[in-house]
């Protein structure tokens, strides 16, 4: 895939929107999961859509001899940061179900299924949401973008060390959140 990338971005360089366009679409489900957990799912088409005109304008600046994947999902994430602090809070009470469809839940076999699975969507979410910020970057990161540690640790501009303890604490938190909520239910 690697490969594949290089050659797209060199080929969008030389003015082959197509080619970016393949980009785009290879990696916006990526984008929208990461910009959600970053900025909530209500603003997450925005963030993610803002990064990747963000991204093409910056594609010059791309070190060719590096993935793809990770400098545009740092380019997500810092958007989404963006856009969080622009909004200074996550709409709580509302949640973009189409959002949250489209970022988290794959396409299930029954009404049931769907139905079970929205709602382990909405308490991740509202789990995540309950996190804080640090600890949430970093978990979005590691298991929405499936970026590794060295990987999440360049895109948040953090120590690796700093990744894992943070990684710890987030799903120790989310562990003890969404088992809290079952427990409710």
């Amino acid at each position: 895939m690697v490969d594949e990338d290089l050659a797209l971005v060199v080929r969008a360089l030389t003015g082959d929107l197509a080619a970016y366009g393949a980009l785009v679409t290879r990696y916006q489900f990526d984008a929208l999961r990461v910009a959600a957990a970053i900025a909530g799912p209500a603003h997450a088409e925005d963030a993610a859509q803002d990064a990747f005109v963000r991204a093409f304008t910056a594609l010059r600046r791309f070190d060719q001899d590096r993935p793809f994947r990770p400098w545009l999902m740092t380019i997500v994430a810092n958007t989404a940061r963006n856009h969080r602090r622009s909004s200074r809070r996550w709409e709580r009470s509302t949640v973009d179900e189409e959002a949250l469809r489209h970022c988290v839940t794959p396409l299930a076999a029954t009404p049931e299924e769907i139905v079970v699975q929205r709602q382990g969507d909405r308490q991740l979410f509202a789990a995540l949401d309950r996190l804080p910020r640090a600890q949430r970057d970093v978990v979005a990161c590691r298991y929405l973008m499936d970026l590794s540690e060295d990987e999440t640790a360049n895109v948040l501009k953090i120590p690796r060390g700093t990744v894992k303890s943070r990684l710890a604490r987030g799903l120790t938190r989310l562990a003890r959140s969404i088992g809290q909520e079952s427990s409710d239910d």
